[in-house]
């Protein structure tokens, strides 16, 4: 597993504006090992003081790393979005994996990991 370098952008799908969700620990904790996170939320709220864009294909910046916490239903569907998107590693975090997706995205020659982004950050391997 190659790590993301300092200041890469992370897209973080399905960010929550909840203090307490995951997602929304993400983008917080992205920020404070020097990453640049990208909230993705429908409905395009703030999300830890980011303006979250309304979709993967809202993106223009290039992505190292997105990270999932959609349900399967959610994240099957946007595989032709990380397709055109291209980040070098797609994260499912718990909750979120998605086999068939994943299986996709490594046959199209993605790094794909199932962990929790929070645990990769505290131990040095994001």
């Amino acid at each position: 597993m190659i790590k993301a370098a300092a200041n890469s952008n992370v897209a973080v799908l399905g960010a929550s504006t909840n203090e307490e969700r995951y997602s929304f620990m993400a983008v917080r904790m992205l920020k404070e090992y020097g990453h640049k996170p990208i909230p993705v939320h429908p409905a395009g709220h703030v999300v830890d003081g980011i303006t979250a864009v309304k979709g993967l294909d809202g993106i223009a910046d290039s992505i190292d790393t997105l990270t999932i916490y959609v349900n399967p239903k959610i994240s099957s569907g946007e595989y032709d979005n990380i397709l055109k998107l291209k980040p070098r590693r797609v994260v499912f975090n718990p909750g979120a994996e998605n086999g068939e997706l994943a299986e996709k995205l490594k046959t199209a020659g993605f790094e794909v990991v199932e962990a929790c982004t929070l645990v990769m950050l505290r131990t040095e391997q994001f």
